[in-house]
């Protein structure tokens, strides 16, 4: 019987540990395991390669994601780079124009060593054009940090397909609760699982999920090899925190809704932009003179990184998550310096409002 989303992770790791019957899977902090006997193995033998508390993380994130199999890294970053090892030295990549600062200084660095080469696209129609033989595969952003833009994966998908191109996309912001990218014709999925998937502004992970088993082993392989993994405890953490995922997501995209409705009616508010789903925001304000008062004047929301957890952060991009984009390049395709961008926590939406509407007033 095919089981609910939120039923597979309210059970994870559940009937785990036969001989105590634990209900919370229990951490495995051992390094490594002894063998029964010359020739056998527990299917356990070093935790780099395999350990039991990281192994059900990544049996129920690639049954989240609809994938062959999941690698649980270290941090976002660290998921990117492991997705990005499977590609020989020199390959050209295309990757969406708006995107994370961290994933652009990334793709900067390995272009500035040759060991590989970008070319950026704005929508679908700017891709087709650019896509070829020559391109290994593309990454894709949808909705984009920050400016929620929008593309349709499927229509991707048969793209890099007729091309011999692999399809990367960064789940992150909708996450498989709003789309599942293996099945709309992607071949690789990464989260930062910093944010909504564990959601709690306490764990650092990433996670790389693939949707074809022959590629999945080639990812565990370079895990293996390179050891970007995730440790035992935060792996029982990140087990324990998806258990309330839905539950979460839901409330934070219903505040988020409530949110862009009151920010579109808000006079000092110029432009809100929502894909229509999830619980990030960005809007941009009248005047770029006024983000630094709204910062300092919110009680309730805190100006921080990072995004995904039940707090509400907002964030200004110029000067933190996207500061290693070049002021030029960024406004270029409408990363201004009046832009903010939400991410919204569970707490009383109406508080959040009350917040947001003290902070932007003129007096």
């Amino acid at each position: 019987m095919k089981k609910e989303i939120a039923t597979i992770l309210a059970q994870l790791g559940n009937r785990t540990d036969q001989q105590t019957g634990a209900i919370s899977a229990p951490i495995y902090l051992s390094t490594t395991y002894a063998h029964p006997k010359f020739g056998e193995s527990t299917g356990f033998d070093y935790t780099r390669t395999k350990n039991p508390t990281r192994s059900i993380l990544e049996e129920g994130l690639a049954q989240l994601e609809g994938g062959a199999g999941a690698v649980a890294t270290s941090s976002g970053m660290s998921a990117i780079q492991l997705a990005f090892a499977l590609f020989p030295v020199e390959s050209h990549f295309l990757v969406s124009r708006d995107l994370y600062g961290g994933s652009y200084r990334f793709f900067q660095e390995l272009e500035t060593q040759g060991v590989a080469f970008f070319t950026y696209f704005t929508d679908l129609t700017d891709l087709k054009k650019q896509l070829s033989a020559e391109v290994s595969a593309v990454f894709l952003e949808t909705p984009t940090n920050p400016l929620m833009n929008v593309t349709d994966i499927s229509s991707v998908a048969k793209l890099t397909q007729a091309n011999d191109a692999l399809l990367l996309v960064d789940n992150t912001f909708l996450t498989p609760l709003r789309q599942q990218p293996l099945l709309d014709g992607a071949d690789i999925v990464i989260h930062s699982g910093t944010k909504f998937l564990s959601g709690h502004n306490d764990l650092l992970a990433g996670v790389v999920v693939a949707k074809d088993p022959v590629l999945y082993q080639r990812l565990a392989f370079l895990a293996n090899t390179t050891g970007p993994c995730l440790g035992s405890f935060d792996s029982w953490l990140f087990i324990r925190s998806l258990k309330t995922f839905p539950i979460r997501f839901e409330k934070q995209e219903e505040n988020a809704k409530k949110l862009v409705d009151f920010l579109q009616g808000h006079p000092a508010v110029k432009e809100v932009l929502y894909p229509g789903v999830g619980a990030m925001i960005s809007f941009r304000l009248q005047e770029k003179t006024q983000v630094p008062k709204l910062l300092q004047r919110l009680q309730l929301i805190s100006f921080a990184e990072s995004l995904g957890g039940v707090e509400t952060l907002i964030t200004y991009p110029t000067t933190q998550t996207h500061a290693d984009i070049p002021q030029e390049l960024r406004e270029s395709y409408g990363l201004t310096a009046d832009l903010l961008r939400l991410s919204v926590g569970i707490e009383g939406v109406n508080d959040l409002v009350a917040d947001l509407d003290q902070a932007l007033k003129e007096e």
